[in-house]
Formats: structure tokens, sequence, C-alpha cells
């Protein structure tokens, strides 16, 4: 989904994973404004743009809270916008909860473990 951060139509970024709570921010193209979760996956290749890029344009647009899913460290490091505080980074064996909502946990060495495949 396109994520238009301001007035500017022409100008946006797709995060691999966003939540929007507030249905009126959504039409036929996208989002529009802030959304209030977004998770990048990282890649070789995007490193420096999920690290540095995005989260520089993610905070000034307002998302509350930032996560950065890095495969190669087996690590996820999580921004909370809202705070000024330093980002937390937990390894895939930690649950990992999202700070804007309380009752959310997932651990991704087990979400991992399940997209792997076996050879043989």
């Amino acid at each position: 989904m396109s994520v238009f951060l301001d007035q500017d139509d022409e100008k946006y970024l797709e995060p691999d994973i966003s939540v929007i709570c507030d249905k009126s921010k959504l039409d036929e193209k996208g989002c529009h404004g802030a959304p209030d979760w977004i998770i990048e996956i990282v890649s070789p290749s995007s490193k420096r743009m999920d690290y540095y890029t995005k989260l520089s344009l993610n905070r000034a647009a307002g998302v509350r809270e930032y996560c950065i899913v890095d495969l190669s460290r087996e690590s996820v490091t999580v921004y909370f916008m809202e705070e000024d505080a330093a980002p937390v980074i937990y390894p895939f064996s930690d649950k990992i909860g999202a700070n804007i909502y309380k009752e959310l946990e997932m651990k991704l060495g087990e979400i991992k473990r399940g997209t792997e495949t076996k050879e043989g």
C-alpha cells in the first residue's frame, strides 16, 4: 500500500507492513498521512534506506512506532517515536511487543523457522 506522508500525491513510500487505525486516511490510492505503525524488512540493498532515510521521513511525519526487521542480524530494532528514547534492539529469540498495542506480542524466531524450507 502506498503511504503519502505529506500533501504531495506524487511522493510516497511503500512500507513492507503498515498499520493504519484511522480509516479516514485511506482511499483508493493508499494512506494519506502517517500510519500508526510501520515494519520494514531489511534486505542488503535497502539497509541505508530503511535505517536512515525512511526512519527520518516517518519520524517527521508522525509515525508512532517504526520497526526494522534485520534477517541477517536476526534482530528487530524498535523506534518508539512518541518517546524521546533510544531504539530498543531485540534478538529474534525474544518476544517483541508493540508499544502502541500492549496486547500484541510476536516471536520472530518462530515465524522465521516456520518459513524455512528443508532440503532433502
